[in-house]
Formats: C-alpha cells, structure tokens, sequence
C-alpha cells in the first residue's frame, strides 16, 4: 500500500485503462450470457441490449479516452473527460456506496434477498470512480508540471476557508432531523394523512424499531445524529485525536452517496407532491419534501468540502517535492 501511494501519479492511468477494458468486457458478457448478468441488469432483470450493451460502448470508450491520456500527457481536454468517467463510474456504483445501510437489515423484516452479484458490481464500479478520479488528477498536475503527489503548493487559505463546512453539514441535517423526531413524540406537522406512524413504514421495521419510534426515537433520526458528528469530527480539534482513514473514509462515501441521493429524493417528491407521479406521498406538504429531504444534498456536499479541508488540513510534508504540502494545523486554529 505505502509502495502503492508513493507512485500513484504513475500507475494511475493504466489502472484506469485496465478497469476500463475489464469493466467493459464484463458488460459484453452480460449482454450475451443472459445467466452470468454479473450485476449489470438494471432492475435484476436481464435486458440484453438495453443496459448492457449501452455500459459496454460506454467503458470502451473510456479505455480508449484512457490510451489518449497516456499517449498525450500535454493535452488539455483529456482530464474533463476523465471526471465524466469518473463521474459515470460512481453513478453505476451509486448503491454499493449505501452499504452500510444494510447494518439496518438485522432489524427489519420483509426486505428482498440481498443481491450480491449487483453489490459486487457496484463495488467494482466505485472502485473504477476512484481509479479515473487519481488518473484525472495525476494527468493534470503532470500537464501543469507540479508534483503528482501534492500539487507543488500548500492550500492553507482554501481549507481555512473550508472548515465552515462541517456547520452547513450539520445545519443541512437539522431540520429532517427535528421533522422525523416530531412525528416520533407524536406530532404531525407537515403530515396530514391517517397513518399513526408517519415516519415509520411498518412492513418493513422491525419490532424493536417500532417500539423505539413508539417512545420518540426514530432510527433515520439517530443516523442524522450520527452523520452530524461525523461533520463536526471533520472540522473540530477533537477529530485530530481520531484514525485519519477512516475518517477520510466515511467523509468521501457520504459525499458520493448523499449529494446525488437528496438530488433524487427533492425531484422525485417534487414530482410525487405536483401529481406527476402517484405513490402515496400526497399527505406529506411539500416545504417536507424541499427542506428535509433536499437536505440530504445539502448534506453531502458541505460533507465532501469538509473532508476535503479536513484531508489537506492533515496531509503530512511532501516527500517527494522540495515545495510540499506541510501539515497544518488550521482546523485547530480556525475552531479555537
């Protein structure tokens, strides 16, 4: 690993490529072998040309986008295309970043079998995100003539400017928070429909979180908590004490994972409350669906510029350049 980190400008392209190709001849397969889907189906259901071979033309472009990278390391455009892959990637693995939400599972009930074939494909769809994400970054440094490592220059006024951050993350939260502990205690604001449990779908929760929802704790209420710590974590002197990676960790798969999903749950309630869609969610007003649920975007990113801050913030002395970038000690300034 440490072999790994200290060469990443190099590798970074060809990792890209090789995961390109692969992933593209995967989505090949599926496409012409309706039994060995290996999670491409959209949906778990096989559909051939449709979404296969669509991800098959897709990746084998990108691994040619990858040859362009590394034949011309002076061209300017290659690292934008880059990020779109990277971007695609994470959009394919969107679900593999919601993991460990499946921790849930063992007080549920009535949840589908779990889809491993599709999980292992998220994961390595995520894993090609990252991938293309360190090519895109290694090209352009490498373009730029600054080290690959640090970027050739200390960002000290960006992560200054940054650790607010981790406050918008928290404040983002607060009012799904206060909302889902409301319905808990018993309160219907901005419900008006005839269940008893309005934050709660009893189908699927188990007895505990039932009875714990009957006594005002609701669990998606107690993750914001959690989610709310993990931001100040990120930004307070006291998450200087903590593991760096798995802070790092937890920082960039909540940014990856809930700005886009608050993204899907504001437009898709918005469709829902306007009538374009009928599933049910008529009862909830639509100041719910725009402020707490368009929160968890909100969320995600002041989360992602919050571990970026907190990343550089405490990235050790460049070894590899004689104008590194030095660890600082701003976060603990900026709180104090």
């Amino acid at each position: 690993m440490a072999t790994m980190r200290a060469t990443w400008p190099a590798w970074a392209g060809r990792a890209a490529l090789v995961w390109s190709a692969g992933y593209a001849a995967g989505a090949v397969i599926a496409a012409l072998c309706p039994g060995l889907a290996f999670g491409y189906a959209v949906g778990g259901t096989w559909r051939g040309t449709a979404a296969e071979w669509t991800l098959a033309a897709a990746y084998a472009l990108a691994a040619l986008l990858a040859c362009a990278m590394l034949r011309r390391p002076a061209s300017r455009w290659p690292p934008a295309a880059a990020w779109g892959v990277a971007l695609l990637a994470l959009m394919s693995g969107f679900g593999f970043l919601f993991s460990p939400a499946h921790v849930l599972d063992l007080v549920s009930r009535n949840q589908p079998p779990m889809d491993w074939a599709g999980w292992a494909n998220s994961g390595a769809a995520t894993l090609g995100a990252v991938l293309w994400g360190c090519a895109a970054l290694a090209h352009r440094r490498h373009r730029r003539g600054v080290c690959g490592h640090c970027g050739g220059r200390g960002r000290r006024a960006a992560v200054e400017r940054h650790t607010r951050a981790g406050y918008l993350a928290v404040a983002a939260l607060v009012p799904y928070t206060a909302l889902k502990t409301a319905w808990a205690l018993g309160a219907h604001v901005g419900y008006h429909g005839h269940k008893q449990r309005p934050g709660m779908d009893e189908y699927y929760a188990g007895d505990a979180l039932i009875w714990l929802y009957d006594h005002g704790v609701d669990t998606t209420a107690v993750l914001a908590l959690i989610g709310m710590l993990l931001a100040l974590a990120l930004t307070l002197p006291w998450g200087r004490r903590l593991p760096r990676w798995p802070l790092l960790g937890l920082g960039w798969t909540g940014a990856g994972a809930l700005a886009p999903f608050g993204v899907y749950l504001l437009v898709y309630g918005s469709l829902v409350w306007a009538g374009v869609v009928d599933q049910g969610m008529k009862s909830i007003d639509g100041w719910v669906v725009a402020v707490a649920y368009g929160g968890f975007s909100a969320y995600g990113l002041a989360l992602g510029a919050a571990t970026r801050a907190y990343q550089q913030a405490t990235r050790r002395s460049c070894a590899h350049c004689p104008g590194g970038t030095a660890r600082t000690d701003v976060l603990s300034s900026t709180a104090t």
